[in-house]
């Protein structure tokens, strides 16, 4: 017998945080690097300024992080504390959601009735399962605000450093943007890649779309700096 093995992806936060600190680290500096290049020729300023910009935008990216889950811990033990309230103070009125919820999944209005009578023997089972199917929230990590700063700050460092890799080695700006354009494009493709691989998407497709995006809000961010230049 064909034994099947269901495969799901377990971390869509984490790589959801990594595309994000990611995404905005390879595009962000290269845009910067790019728009000074076309004023100065020389590789000094724009490593300073590079580097002063990755480390502002990681804080920044990473602070943004850490309150977004920060927020989502809050309203979850927020929404946590009303259901146990209402399962205290109005627990028919609590039984007929049960009813209901379990009815949009086809059960029959007399099975319902029980299996509510039955969950409601176990406040925390019953809130849990109120919390789950009626508000649509999932219990959050309690340490999900800190990871995801740390993951997203992290995640912006390492992009950051991509394009502007090379105006740390070489002396002409100029020539320097060039090769930031190439490695900055394959990044973007092995980054698309691999993130496409990791949550079950066709992997080619994944990589050309997220070097395209990437592309695009480079190039519009370039045009940008060039246009306030002029």
């Amino acid at each position: 017998m064909h034994h099947h093995e269901e495969k799901h992806f377990d971390s869509p936060h984490f790589v959801k945080d990594i595309v994000i600190g990611m995404a905005d680290g390879l595009t962000v500096p290269f845009a910067l690097a790019a728009g000074l290049s076309g004023a100065i020729d020389t590789t000094a300023i724009i490593v300073t300024a590079g580097i002063a910009e990755i480390a502002a935008g990681s804080i920044a990216m990473g602070l943004g992080g850490y309150l977004a889950g920060r927020t989502e811990v809050d309203h979850y033990a927020t929404e946590l504390e009303r259901e146990n309230y209402e399962a205290d103070v109005f627990p028919e009125k609590e039984k007929a959601e049960v009813r209901e919820v379990l009815e949009t999944y086809g059960v029959s209005r007399d099975s319902s009735k029980l299996i509510a009578e039955e969950m409601s023997k176990d406040k925390e089972k019953w809130v849990n399962f109120m919390m789950r199917f009626e508000l649509g929230l999932e219990k959050p990590d309690a340490k999900r605000a800190r990871n995801s700063a740390l993951t997203i700050g992290i995640a912006y460092i390492v992009g950051g450093l991509v394009p502007l890799s090379p105006y740390l080695f070489m002396k002409s700006a100029h020539e320097a943007l060039l090769v930031s354009v190439a490695i900055t494009l394959v990044a973007l493709l092995i980054f698309g890649f691999f993130k496409a691989k990791a949550i079950g998407q066709p992997p080619l497709a994944g990589a050309l779309k997220t070097a395209l995006i990437g592309a695009l809000a480079a190039g519009a961010a370039f045009g940008l700096a060039h246009l306030i230049e002029v």
